[in-house]
């Protein structure tokens, strides 16, 4: 069996695990104007509070090192988790981060000198801007000196990561993982969904008969796994799966046979009915076709005796690559404080799906022994995991 030990994160809702908790609980969400970079597009998003000087500073990082916002972030919710689990010896623990964005908040400004005079440019701003940076950046921060790995399937990429690690400990390759994801909002990834037209010019409502889109967040979170059970241990990690229903580059299939085999596996991982499962934190981004897509796999596999369900995007915002550690910790949370989190602003069900209607305020004394999570990414990549009550 695999344990999680520990956890943390960053996210439009605060840092840290007790800042996130309180806003749940409280359902108070993070979505707010754009305040850390310039563009021209005015859509509502999730964005951390700190700025870049801010998160340096909070990290004791000098002000003249070059870091990207994506590994800032990154290492706030990476060293959570590790003082979480009071892991003190790192030489041996792998690491497996992923993300979408990487380091492209620095990369414009390279170009911004480039475009003018091509024999201009510092490269320091675009030497972070592959995907593994970031994971190099937030292991050696961290003093992680294990086997490391930065995965990069859009918006499943940290549920991958979560299982890309489970997989680790279950076969002995690793005592301990540390696994999420991060990512930061930045113009180009504003400006990429906005040529989507899948963003909402409102808050998003995940679920709902009007949603219009997404809104889109930045954020990281971090799970500690281990081979045995500690005094630290919260639950345990005990299904997992990934499938691809080969549809479309961005949509998910109307039935959702993607997400079907991905959630049926992850019950067969570990072990359990359907009927099993107390919560799903639902990948719910609050577009047309993603929300469809997976009511619809939900109906097919729950009929009309779903459980408690909802999506936490409209707290946070779509975090991307993050998403699924993001809310992989607050199915953990979940589990700890026997609380089910709210789908705020739903208020309507989906005329060809009537009977999917989600939680719509927390649940504070819910009885949850099994936490089902969903991330379904572009290209039709889709993972689910699973976590158990001890």
């Amino acid at each position: 069996m695999v344990y999680v030990d520990g956890i943390g994160i960053a996210s439009a809702l605060g840092i840290g695990v007790e800042a996130n908790l309180q806003a749940l609980h409280n359902c108070t969400n993070g979505i707010g104007t754009i305040r850390n970079f310039s563009t021209a597009i005015d859509v509502p998003v999730g964005e951390i509070s700190q700025n870049n000087a801010e998160l340096q500073q909070l990290l004791h990082i000098s002000a003249q090192q070059v870091v990207s916002r994506t590994s800032l972030i990154g290492m706030v919710a990476a060293t959570e988790a590790i003082e979480n689990a009071a892991l003190t010896e790192l030489s041996h623990v792998a690491f497996i981060s992923s993300t979408s964005v990487g380091g492209m908040d620095l990369t414009p400004k390279f170009y911004s000198q480039y475009m003018h005079n091509a024999q201009r440019g510092q490269l320091r701003y675009v030497a972070q801007h592959d995907c593994a940076s970031s994971t190099n950046a937030i292991a050696n921060y961290c003093h992680i000196g294990g086997f490391r790995t930065a995965i990069s399937t859009a918006c499943s990429s940290a549920a991958n990561a979560i299982m890309m690690g489970a997989r680790l400990v279950e076969n002995g390759l690793v005592e301990k993982a540390i696994v999420g994801g991060t990512d930061a909002l930045c113009a180009y990834t504003i400006d990429g969904f906005k040529s989507l037209m899948i963003l909402d010019n409102a808050q998003c409502r995940p679920f709902d008969a009007s949603r219009a889109g997404l809104n889109l967040g930045e954020g990281a979170a971090y799970l500690v796994l281990s081979n045995r059970p500690t005094n630290r241990t919260i639950c345990a990690l005990t299904g997992w799966g990934n499938a691809n229903d080969a549809f479309h580059q961005t949509a998910v299939s109307a039935e959702g046979i993607g997400p079907q085999l991905a959630m049926r596996a992850a019950l067969s991982k570990a072990q359990l009915n359907a009927s099993d499962i107390s919560y799903i934190n639902a990948h719910g981004t609050g577009t047309a076709n993603n929300d469809a897509s997976e009511g619809a796999a939900l109906c097919a596999i729950w009929n009309k005796k779903l459980p408690l369900f909802s999506s936490t995007k409209a707290f946070t915002g779509h975090t991307l690559a993050a998403a699924g550690a993001i809310e992989a910790v607050y199915s953990v949370l979940a589990i700890k404080h026997q609380q089910v989190w709210a789908n705020l602003n739903f208020a309507q069900p989906m005329p060809e799906l009537p009977n999917l209607i989600p939680i719509t305020q927390t649940h504070n004394e819910a009885k949850v022994d099994n936490v089902l999570s969903n991330s379904f990414g572009f290209g039709g990549n889709c993972s689910s995991v699973i976590f158990s009550r001890l």
